[in-house]
């Protein structure tokens, strides 16, 4: 275990500059609960979550709840890192680190709706999502799907310009480093899995068994008895990677070939 510092950041794709769906939560080392962070508007903007992950520094494992990569088909064939770029180039007029004007960049990848045919036809999984949805832990949406609730390829395609831009090594598409700061995809279900739970975490009562399963001290006191899912999500992933940052078999998962890990990336806590 060489972090001392846990960040866990609940994400979104949705147009606009606010965005209440946008969580950060952070724990050190030890036992104590994740804590919530906010800036000093009290709402997150994706720009805000960018500049303040720019001013940390030190052994930080940061983990976001979205894709850093689509299935290796064509044409999404190359290196994720190539991908990020025009992602970021082509969607930089979009506000706040959005990704919409890269879905009509690339319109046939997608699917938007039965007017695109058969849903299967584009609803590519990666490797990691396979493995994940084989589990039987969860039921992976594909980054391609951009209708319903559901869907995660928005949220993406943000989560791609934040990368980019940030300039740190990102898990696995980048050798671990010795020291510093490191960011990879996580998804906050399965850290709720892994403690017990089934569905969304709403509750005081089911965060705090779900956050002891993990080795963390309950909420303090004045925490709030109910709560969005965006705040359940970003302290159990939190509290999540630093219970499994120790474990060796997380960061080489059996499946994960070098070129999977440059082209499609993993989910961290996917084994």
């Amino acid at each position: 275990m060489r972090f001392s510092r846990f960040v866990g950041i609940d994400w979104s794709g949705a147009v606009g500059s606010r965005h209440p769906s946008v969580q950060v939560a952070v724990c050190e080392t030890g036992t104590e609960a994740p804590r919530l962070v906010l800036p000093a508007s009290g709402v997150w903007s994706r720009a805000g979550v960018l500049d303040w992950l720019g001013g940390l520094s030190g052994d930080v494992l940061v983990g976001m709840d979205a894709g850093f990569g689509f299935a290796a088909v064509p044409p999404f064939l190359g290196p994720a890192r190539d991908l990020w770029a025009e992602i970021d180039a082509v969607a930089a007029g979009d506000a706040d680190l959005g990704g919409h004007s890269f879905i009509a960049h690339r319109r046939d990848a997608y699917w938007l709706g039965a007017a695109d045919g058969p849903r299967h036809l584009r609803a590519h999984l990666r490797v990691t999502e396979q493995v994940y949805a084989a589990s039987r832990l969860g039921t992976p949406t594909s980054n391609f799907v951009l209708l319903g609730a559901a869907q995660v390829g928005k949220a993406t395609l943000s989560a791609m310009r934040l990368v980019h831009r940030l300039g740190w090594p990102v898990w696995p598409f980048d050798p671990l480093p010795d020291r510093g700061p490191v960011i990879l995809e996580i998804y906050a279900q399965a850290f709720a899995r892994m403690g017990g739970v089934r569905g969304k975490l709403r509750d005081r009562v089911a965060l705090d068994a779900t956050l002891a399963v993990h080795g963390s001290a309950p909420l303090p006191a004045g925490f709030p008895d109910v709560f969005p899912d965006h705040v359940g999500d970003a302290i159990i992933t939190a509290a999540g990677l630093r219970a499994i940052a120790g474990d060796a078999r997380w960061w080489a998962p059996a499946a994960m070939t070098p070129g999977i890990a440059v082209t499609e990336g993993w989910t961290f806590g996917v084994g």
